[in-house]
This record gives structure tokens, C-alpha cells and sequence, in this order.
């Protein structure tokens, strides 16, 4: 099955320097992006990529952006989403793995396997995407509307050892 917004880039194709990318979701790859994502609605989907060669590594460093739309997890509600952030990917053929163990820092690159002779920068720009939304999406109302529910607050929740240790934490502050 192929994904929703696939965009091919054959690796025989990128030469010795920097190539510079543009893509854009149409409206049915935006509206099959909402459904597997789980969203209300995706707007606008776009990103531009500079792709450098090296070996059979791909290095992709760009910017995504996005407009959404994410159902409140309180009240169902719509939650709009705006996506504007840079990426950094580095596309490895599949069983490249050198087995030597990597520690990820906050400016780790994101690895994404890949087989054959072409990468897919559209269906990672896609769950680059996925990874940027609000996993807990909460409209203005959300709150009042959970105290009708019944739902308490989280300060209303702790007892027991776990209000103990609250009580201890607020009176050092």
C-alpha cells in the first residue's frame, strides 16, 4: 500500500552538492493525511527540503508546515494546529545498522530506514507532521467542561502517599 502523500526521490538523481526540494499535499492527500492521523482536517501541508548525498546516507534538513485541525480531547471540539518547524532526517538503506549503540541528544538527527533506490520524502514529511501535532489537544473549554463531567483537577486527585509527597513540595517552594 503506498502512503498518502508520497514523493519518491530516486538517490541516483541527487549528485556531489545540495539539491533543494519543495512539496505540497493536494486536497485528497491532505484529506487521506486527516484520516490516518486521526485528525478533524488537514488544510495545508508543505515543506521544503535541501537533500545532500552521502553514499547511500541521505541527509534532508528543512521546514514543515501545516495547518490542522485536532479534535479536543475533553470535549471533541475543534483545536486548530499550526505547524512550522524545522527538520533534520538521515535516510539509511534498511539492515545498515552498524550495531554500535548512539546516544540521542536534543539536536539528534531523525534515522528513517529505506529500501531500494529511492527515498520518500513525502511520507516523512508526513509523520514529521504526526510528530509535531499536540498529542493532547485541549479547546479553551475544556476545562469547564470536565468539571461538569464530574473530572477532577489533578490537585484534587492525589491522596494518600502521593498527596503526602504534594503537601512536602508545596511547603518547599
Amino acid at each position: 500500500m503506498s502512503p498518502e502523500f508520497s514523493r519518491p526521490v530516486r538517490i541516483d538523481t541527487l549528485g556531489e552538492g545540495k539539491c533543494t526540494m519543495t512539496i505540497e499535499a493536494d486536497i485528497p492527500e491532505c484529506a487521506a493525511l486527516a484520516a490516518r492521523f486521526g485528525l478533524v482536517s488537514v488544510a495545508s501541508l508543505a515543506a521544503e527540503a535541501v537533500l545532500r548525498r552521502e553514499g547511500d546516507i541521505i541527509h534532508a534538513e528543512g521546514r514543515i508546515k501545516a495547518a490542522a485541525v485536532q479534535a479536543c480531547v475533553a470535549t471533541a471540539g475543534p483545536v486548530p494546529a499550526t505547524i512550522d518547524e524545522a527538520f533534520s532526517l538521515r535516510f539509511v538503506p534498511a539492515g545498515a545498522d552498524s550495531g554500535e549503540e548512539i546516544e540521542l541528544d536534543a539536536e539528534a538527527v531523525d534515522t528513517i530506514d529505506y529500501q531500494g533506490s529511492a527515498i520518500d520524502l513525502g511520507e516523512a514529511v508526513a509523520e514529521t507532521l504526526a510528530l509535531s501535532l499536540d498529542p493532547f489537544p485541549r479547546a479553551p473549554d475544556a476545562d469547564v467542561a470536565l468539571r461538569e463531567a464530574g473530572v477532577l483537577s489533578e490537585d484534587q486527585v492525589l491522596t494518600g502517599p502521593f498527596a503526602a509527597l504534594k503537601a512536602l513540595k508545596d511547603r518547599l517552594k
